[in-house]
């Protein structure tokens, strides 16, 4: 597995709040900045650090320069300016990834226009699917079925290619289910377990998050 992923999250309300607790479960490295030093205190003890920064004075994010992060999530709300004034540090930090949260349409143009990489809306994105996305990179999509049971589309890996599901026993070694796949832009349902997966498809599974965050890492071998 390589070295962990650093993420820095900029906001704790309730959205920011779900994306940095998920992180850091999924076994992330997670920074917090929130100007608010009670939800600071509230949070610091679950994440790798936390401080205290209003990302709307010169300099406030210095300590995040030397850091080799691999994102930044700006959940800072109703503040536009904030939000504008992180993103843009971030992007001067050289951060790759930059995804910001925004409250409607004219708000997503504005903070697109200024450098972000993605706006997502939390009526839409809940924080933990938000937090998987970013960190599970096999995965095309994530749709949370329940607390800990999702559905995930992901990209075939290479060491499944021409292999069948009779040989691979998915359900056996991994405790997830096969139950279609997409390729040619066609979904199949009704699965041959005889017939050999093809290249550059999307399998669909079901499974316990547990069990899908452990295939995340692309450790999908059939050993």
């Amino acid at each position: 597995m390589g070295e962990k992923k650093q993420y820095a999250v900029f906001g704790l309300g309730g959205f920011g709040r779900s994306v940095a607790l998920t992180l850091e479960q999924m076994g992330c490295d997670v920074i917090v900045v929130d100007q608010s030093y009670e939800r600071i205190q509230e949070i610091a003890d679950s994440v790798s650090y936390a401080f205290r920064a209003d990302v709307t004075e010169p300099d406030a994010l210095d300590t995040l320069g030397g850091r080799n992060l691999d994102a930044a999530i700006v959940a800072i709300g109703e503040n536009l300016e904030a939000s504008i004034m992180a993103i843009m540090a971030a992007k001067e930090m050289g951060i790759p990834y930059v995804l910001a949260k925004a409250k409607d349409k004219l708000q997503a143009q504005i903070l697109q226009k200024i450098g972000a990489d993605a706006v997502i809306s939390p009526e839409h994105d809940t924080g933990a699917r938000v937090a998987r996305s970013l960190v599970s990179a096999a995965f095309t999509d994530w749709i949370e079925l329940s607390n800990d049971f999702s559905l995930v589309e992901a990209q075939i890996p290479g060491a499944w290619v021409g292999k069948t599901l009779e040989e691979l026993r998915v359900r056996e070694r991994y405790g997830v289910n096969i139950v279609g796949l997409i390729h040619d832009e066609k979904i199949s349902v009704i699965l041959n377990p005889q017939a050999p997966l093809p290249e550059k498809c999307l399998l669909i599974l079901i499974g316990a998050d547990k069990n899908l965050e452990f295939l995340r890492n692309g450790d999908w071998s059939s050993k």
